[in-house]
């Protein structure tokens, strides 16, 4: 199951009118994408509305930010929700979001990073994982497994539901640009056209390594590829992510196939 990353109005999401890149790609070539559900089957037909999906999303939008804020204050600014607004698409893939944390805990603890990163390696493999999820100071949305990132400057992440009803971490853009400007503090003190270079040059496509032996085994599943060149790649990209919200005010997505949930299944907004 891959890994997309969105940032785009909900309404956008859900009604599937956005196109990741294997899909961009896939038409740009002439070939035939086909999206498929976590159970194996093909994506269900539409059973909502486009209309009933955005005053979902609106409704969800409202309650969500009434609950994040702060006691006593009115609710936070809502962003506008529809099916026609511009999005951002690209994809980290799992490796590279796994190489991002590795790289990112290793530099706050101040251990060496790994040069290689398997390919199919989680962060969990390595022991600073661990050191990580135990520490209090890492309570950052990237670590406690956030999904959703919602247009609001404050840093804040609470679990709650999706507007499919699917209990996740809910953050904020605000969160998740503090903790990029951390990452980037503590090691490459990149310039920002830098950053948003490594979103093409650098990651699994281009940056495949030999192991130490010089050796790589033909099974793609044992390929091992740069630590720091997937790490970059999953930062340019969230950062451009975080770039694209602030312009036009929209929430950012982890995507692994959940925008079918709600066609699937047929849920709305939980109550």
């Amino acid at each position: 199951m891959g890994l997309d990353i969105y940032a785009g109005t909900l309404t956008r999401y859900y009604t599937q009118n956005w196109k990741n890149v294997a899909q961009q790609w896939a038409e740009a070539n002439g070939y035939t994408f086909k999206r498929i559900v976590p159970n194996g089957e093909p994506e269900a037909v539409d059973v909502i509305s486009a209309e009933e999906i955005q005053a979902e999303a609106a409704r969800w939008r409202d309650k969500i930010l009434r609950a994040i804020a702060p006691e006593g204050h009115d609710p936070l600014p809502a962003w506008e929700e529809d099916d026609t607004k511009p999005y951002y698409t690209d994809k980290p893939d799992w490796d590279a979001m796994n190489a991002l944390l590795l790289f990112a805990a290793c530099k706050m603890y101040g251990e060496e990073v790994p040069p290689l990163f398997d390919n199919g390696g989680t962060f969990e493999d390595y022991p600073v994982s661990q050191r990580a999820y135990g520490d209090e100071r890492m309570r950052w949305s990237l670590f406690n497994g956030a999904v959703c990132w919602l247009p609001v400057a404050e840093p804040l992440s609470a679990q709650a539901p999706l507007p499919t009803g699917e209990q996740v971490i809910v953050s904020t853009v605000g969160a998740l640009k503090e903790e990029l400007e951390r990452i980037n503090d503590l090691s490459w003190q990149a310039d920002e056209e830098t950053i948003l270079a490594w979103a093409g040059s650098e990651g699994r496509s281009t940056a495949a390594v030999e192991s130490a032996e010089r050796q790589r085994f033909a099974d793609s599943e044992h390929r091992q590829y740069s630590t720091e060149s997937l790490a970059k790649c999953a930062y340019s990209m969230a950062w451009r992510a975080v770039r694209f919200s602030e312009e036009h005010s929209v929430p950012i997505l982890l995507d692994f196939d959940r925008s079918e949930n709600w066609l699937a299944n047929g849920k709305h907004a939980a109550e």
